[in-house]
């Protein structure tokens, strides 16, 4: 088991690795370091490699966004679900940008793979759930949603963020059909 000390140094430098990495891509371990204020013995005990620790910044963000699909179910109509479920999407994969730039490509490669089929997994839970009601079309696949919704994070956003237009109308073509 591990001790709590030692989870909240693990805590406090995945929380300022997130927040560097977000606002520099280039930041240094030592910086992370510091900013968590923790020792370097401390951070590599826990991230052997600057790779580790992008890695785990970006998995943590990932199960956080799979996570937040239940709560958002029993708190929202299914499409609506959708909508705040795709934009905190948006929002984790332009801050993850940063992210993937630290990554090697190999890196890269691996932790797509990792949390591709999680993340489809929730889009068809909520796609599931708007089916049920009728509130989405019975062919919305959730792989296409997937690969549409791939734009938002690169959209403009100034000086009006674009991708809540651009996720209103893909959502409108799952709308349900009388």
């Amino acid at each position: 088991m591990v001790r709590s000390d030692a989870r909240e140094n693990r805590e406090r430098i995945l929380a300022a690795a997130r927040e560097a990495f977000a606002e520099d891509g280039s930041t240094s371990m030592n910086q992370v370091a510091q900013r968590a204020g923790v020792g370097a013995g401390t951070l590599y005990r826990n991230f052997p490699t600057r790779e580790a620790l992008v890695l785990a910044v970006y998995q943590e963000e990932v199960e956080r966004l799979i996570g937040a699909v239940p709560g958002l179910l029993e708190q929202l109509p299914p499409l609506e679900a959708l909508r705040a479920w795709t934009m905190s999407l948006v929002e984790a994969m332009r801050r993850k940008h940063g992210l993937g730039d630290a990554l090697s490509p190999g890196a890269h490669q691996a932790i797509a793979q990792q949390t591709y089929a999680p993340v489809v997994a929730a889009i068809t839970r909520l796609l599931d759930a708007g089916k049920q009601d009728g509130a989405i079309r019975e062919d919305a696949d959730p792989e296409d949603f997937l690969q549409l919704t791939g734009a938002l994070w690169r959209a403009a956003t100034e000086p009006v963020d674009r991708a809540p237009r651009m996720l209103a109308l893909i959502l409108d073509g799952l709308r349900g059909r009388p």
